[in-house]
């Protein structure tokens, strides 16, 4: 099956919603658009100490309410995968990216991350 392409319409929803993450003060601390094997499409990953707090059905709630908040309509939302920030697939990520300057939109993809192999990806932000 062939992949879907990551567009900039995606990257710019991205954005939006990463910025309606931040002034909800969810500290997300990982955000990657991701293409990874155990899913057929496109993912936005992300890990906070503010997910990892309240567990998995809070964290996804947090992020509801925040994107509530923002205004961002649900035909907007994407796919959403939430990781705890101990996930060997983000501490890889942070491992090898944390310290670079502008990660930002960079390809960080064809690569193992922990058990994960993220076929593509382009990064928001990794810290």
């Amino acid at each position: 099956m062939d992949k879907a392409v990551l567009v900039v319409r995606d990257l710019a929803n991205g954005t939006e919603i990463l910025e309606a993450l931040d002034r909800a003060n969810l500290s997300v601390r990982v955000a990657v658009w991701a293409y990874l094997n155990e899913y057929p499409d496109w993912r936005l990953m992300l890990a906070s100490p503010r997910f990892d707090e309240v567990g998995l059905r809070g964290a996804f709630g947090m992020v509801n309410d925040a994107l509530e908040a923002g205004g961002i309509p649900d035909e907007k939302q994407p796919s959403i995968v939430i990781l705890k920030m101990s996930d060997k697939t983000i501490r890889d990520l942070r491992k090898m990216y944390a310290k670079w300057k502008g990660v930002e939109g960079r390809n960080i993809g064809s690569q193992l991350y922990g058990s994960r192999f993220i076929e593509e990806a382009i990064a928001y932000r990794i810290k």
